[in-house]
């Protein structure tokens, strides 16, 4: 391709659109979420990416977290002897024993908020429990002093368990190469470890086996499954010569692969690094809640200390030991676990229930702009049409269709024009009945040859006004590519062909239109092809006879008008639209290089139909994390208000805490298990 001049956002840019860095995943959008995602980013806390290049740690047995269930162990004993014996050991005892526990429960908690408390940072959850557990000690209520922190590791518990899961299902669905392969090497199969395989080496993928890197079949067929990157588990039959995946797996029998990529380089590789960066651009919610629990936790230890300090100007019988004890309620009440761990788990648990459905988002911020999206502009090869050139219509005059077809194939088999490649494809082995000689290329015309002593014409219509051939007045008015034909300077028939739609980009539009979308298609195409497929997939608007920038235009002039776009295309010629549209979406990441790099969201397998997918997963993740928000911030405000005024204790502070946190995780994990 060569170097191209057009615009993105007013400013012009010279090369190839795929070199082009600014117009893909560094545009503006993305560079704001990251700008946002790494001022929020604090050293001591984990990173929210997904650490992908590391496998997931196997899931820890209940023996491992002993120290916990010792501690809840302990609690359960005393509690029994306080509450169902009536009795409790003597003072140093008790205290021992709850300072055991509370040391067995809460040494992570505590250790995290010293860390902290080392760098100035003091309004964390680590931070609070600490200081409300203490001062539980503090004054006597030893017991639920240790509850509190029991009940919070425990909640802490199963938010890592279930983050870990979200970080399993996720490495599972992409993850899938293999530790070894087979690489062939003076003559003889030796297994050696991907990385050390050099492109050009030949490698062996026995039945039932993973390919480890990407490369082109040398044996003459193979059949492979490739639902775990494409998620569509009906086998695909490659020819030699074709290009075979990393992660695809060999279905039939001993099959021998070219290697063309290095393991590093390969595309299972790149969507592997491209899902782990997408963790770590967070949604316009996540940094919402981030912000708001920065300034939302120093609040809570102002209102605390009010709560604890005001009464004594206002109240007669003031008792610092009840208002302390409020308090403390207050701020075991007020964390804000609940929002800052089931928000980012619900935008991981999208981003898994996408890539199991073959789409991948570049980051949890894309899934909030599914969201908005009101209109989807389209390209139209490749996106809507199959960009393979068929045969659609036959019409002979004078012979059968079938011998119109075998003539035309005789002559097209000289030619690798691509509509000459349609035609030999449509007639099959019928082409093999006869053969064509003294065959010659007439530019810009067709061919010229003879079968059986007659000379035979194949091209466009001006082919045969060259000739002086009349043909029927209906030829020029078809919509389609047209081979036209004539035997011994009389006209014979012709053959349309056209680029053939997708099987379910019917489905698509309609689902769009199910979902009040407006779909627009844009094409380089002739105005009168571009109308005849929008007219048969009903599609709004349709334009024609597009260059690059013409398409920009035409994009922009929509977002002027005030839509939010999503742009489907190959992610390569469409580049500066994908960079202009709000949502940029590339169709059959695995069949371009630069598709991963310039799109916002991956369609793996080339289904139209999976852009309402991807706005529904968006929909989906969006109403359960407002769910999750306006679950904690409810029941947080309600006990909150009944822990100042005194009707809620530690123990019902301890089952809003971790009970609403709870709740929202479960819900946020519901999110993998969907069906769409």
């Amino acid at each position: 391709m060569e170097n191209e001049q057009y615009q993105v956002d007013g400013k012009e840019h010279t090369g190839k659109p795929s070199e082009n860095r600014p117009i893909a995943v560094n545009n503006e959008r993305a560079h704001q979420a990251d700008q946002h995602a790494a001022k929020e980013h604090d050293h001591d806390e984990e990173d929210e990416t997904l650490n992908l290049t590391e496998a997931p740690e196997e899931s820890e047995s209940w023996l491992s977290h002993w120290p916990l269930l010792t501690a809840l162990l302990i609690l359960v004993v005393m509690l029994t002897l306080e509450y169902g014996f009536k009795w409790q050991p003597p003072f140093p005892v008790n205290l021992i024993v709850f300072l055991i526990a509370f040391g067995l429960s809460g040494y992570n908690v505590l250790g995290m908020a010293w860390r902290k408390a080392k760098h100035f940072d003091f309004f964390n959850e680590f931070f609070l429990m600490s200081v409300a557990t203490i001062g539980a000690f503090g004054i006597g209520s030893y017991s639920e002093g240790v509850a509190v922190m029991v009940f919070y590791s425990i909640g802490e518990w199963f938010q890592d368990a279930a983050v870990n899961r979200a970080k399993k299902s996720i490495k599972a669905l992409l993850d899938i190469r293999p530790d070894k392969v087979t690489v062939m090497r003076e003559g003889k199969p030796i297994e050696v470890d991907p990385k050390s395989v050099q492109v050009d080496e030949i490698i062996q993928v026995k039945a039932g086996e993973k390919v480890a890197l990407d490369g082109e079949l040398s044996s003459d067929s193979a059949s492979f499954n490739t639902a775990a990157l494409t998620g569509e588990s009906k086998p695909d039959t490659k020819r030699k010569g074709e290009k075979v995946l990393a992660g695809m797996i060999n279905l039939d029998k001993v099959s021998e692969v070219q290697v063309k990529a290095l393991f590093k380089d390969s595309k299972l590789s790149q969507i592997l690094e491209m899902v782990q960066d997408a963790t770590a651009r967070k949604s316009q919610t996540q940094l919402f809640i981030s912000r708001f629990a920065k300034i939302y936790t120093p609040i809570v230890f102002a209102l605390a200390l009010l709560v604890c300090f005001a009464p004594y100007f206002f109240v007669d019988s003031y008792n610092f030991h009840q208002w302390f004890y409020r308090s403390l309620v207050f701020l075991v009440i007020s964390c804000p676990c609940a929002l800052v761990v089931s928000i980012p788990l619900g935008y991981f648990g999208g981003i898994g229930l996408a890539s199991r459905n073959g789409i991948l988002f570049k980051g949890s911020n894309f899934l909030d702009v599914m969201t908005k999206i009101d209109t989807v502009i389209m390209d139209k090869t490749g996106t809507l049409t199959k960009g393979v050139f068929k045969v659609q219509e036959v019409k002979a005059e004078g012979l059968s269709n079938d011998e119109l077809v075998c003539m035309a194939a005789a002559i097209e088999a000289n030619s690798t024009h691509p509509i000459a490649k349609a035609v030999v494809a449509y007639a099959g082995d019928k082409a093999k009945a006869i053969q064509a000689e003294n065959v010659e290329e007439i530019s810009g015309h067709g061919l010229k040859g003879t079968i059986n002593g007659k000379v035979v014409l194949a091209g466009n219509a001006k082919l045969l006004k060259k000739f002086n051939i009349a043909y029927p007045g209906e030829v020029d008015g078809l919509v389609d590519t047209v081979v036209v034909l004539a035997v011994d300077n009389q006209y014979t028939g012709y053959i349309t062909i056209a680029d053939e739609i997708k099987e379910d980009a019917k489905v698509a539009i309609e689902r769009m239109h199910n979902l009040k979308l407006q779909t627009v298609m844009l094409s380089g195409d002739k105005q009168a092809v571009v109308d005849k497929v929008a007219k048969s997939l009903s599609i709004d608007k349709a334009y024609g006879d597009l260059l690059p920038d013409g398409k920009v235009e035409k994009v922009q002039g929509f977002k002027d008008a005030g839509s939010r776009i999503a742009f489907v295309g190959d992610g390569v010629n469409d580049a500066p639209v994908v960079a202009l549209a709000d949502a940029g979406i590339a169709m059959g990441g695995l069949g371009s290089d630069a598709t991963i790099e310039t799109a916002d969201i991956v369609i793996q397998n080339d289904q139209p139909s999976k852009i309402t997918t991807a706005i529904n997963v968006g929909k989906i993740t969006s109403r359960v994390v407002w769910q999750n928000i306006t679950i904690a911030m409810l029941v947080k405000v309600v006990v909150l208000v009944l822990g100042a005024g005194g009707v809620a204790n530690l123990w019902e502070a301890v089952i809003a805490d971790v009970g609403v946190a709870l709740l929202a995780i479960l819900n946020a994990v519901r999110i993998q298990r969907m069906k769409l």
